[in-house]
C-alpha cells in the first residue's frame, strides 16, 4: 500500500581542456508512484512540492509539475508512471535567476522530500494487504521497469557511457511481473488507478 518515491537532485559542470568551467546547471525533482491511489496522499505530496516552489517563484510549481507529467509518461502504454511531482533540468544562470538562487531552490526542494513522503509512509505502512494486492504491485513494478529501461534519459545515458551498470540498474524493483494483456476488474481500485494514470491531473 506504500507508493514508490523517486528523488534526484543534481549539479553539473562542464570544463574545457584548460580546466575552465564552460557550462553549469542544476536539475532534479521528486515524484510519487502509487499502486493503490489514496487521493489525500497525492494532494498532500503535491502541496509540499508547491510550498517548496512558492518560496522562490510562484510559476515554478505549475511549470515543473507539467514537466514532470510530460517526462514520466510511458508513450508505449499511454499512461503516466505515477501521479507526478516536480521535474526540472538545465537550470542555468540568467538575469532572472542566478546560480546561487538555483542552488537555494534545489536545496529547498531537496529539504522538502522527507516532509512530503514520510507522513505517507507512516500512514500506510501498517495497512493489511492480500496476495492479490501484492500481485498487482508486482505488475505495476513491471511498468516502472519498462519506463526506466525504455524512456528514462538518465538510465540510457549511464548505460551508453560505460557507467556502473549495477548502480544504474539498482532502482529496478527486485520483484516484478508481466501478464499478457492484463486488465483489472471493472470498478476495482486497480482500475481506478489506471484511469488516473491515463490522464495526469491537477491535484491541488
Amino acid at each position: 500500500m506504500l507508493p514508490t518515491v523517486h528523488a534526484n537532485y543534481r549539479y553539473f559542470e562542464i570544463y574545457d581542456k584548460t580546466g575552465k568551467i564552460i557550462d553549469q546547471w542544476f536539475g532534479g525533482g521528486q515524484d510519487l508512484t502509487p499502486y493503490y491511489l489514496f487521493k489525500e496522499d497525492a494532494k498532500y505530496f503535491h502541496q509540499v512540492c508547491k510550498k517548496a516552489c512558492d518560496e522562490h517563484n510562484s510559476t515554478f510549481y505549475p511549470k515543473f509539475k507539467k514537466q514532470c507529467d510530460d517526462y514520466f509518461w510511458s508513450s508505449h502504454r499511454e499512461e503516466a508512471r505515477g501521479i507526478g511531482g516536480l521535474f526540472f533540468d538545465y537550470c542555468k544562470s540568467s538575469e532572472e535567476m542566478g546560480l546561487e538562487n538555483w542552488y537555494r531552490f534545489v536545496t529547498e526542494v531537496g529539504n522538502s522530500f522527507l516532509e512530503a513522503y514520510t507522513p505517507i509512509v507512516e500512514k500506510r505502512k501498517k495497512l493489511d494487504y492480500s496476495q492479490a494486492n501484492r500481485t498487482w504491485q508486482e505488475i505495476r513494478h513491471g511498468r516502472y521497469i519498462e519506463f526506466n529501461l525504455l524512456h528514462d534519459k538518465g538510465t540510457l545515458f549511464g548505460l551508453k557511457t560505460n557507467g556502473r551498470t549495477e548502480s544504474i540498474l539498482m532502482s529496478l524493483p527486485p520483484h516484478a511481473q508481466w501478464i499478457y494483456d492484463y486488465h483489472p476488474a471493472k470498478n476495482s481500485e486497480e482500475e481506478k488507478l489506471l484511469e488516473v494514470l491515463a490522464h495526469p491531473k491537477d491535484w491541488l
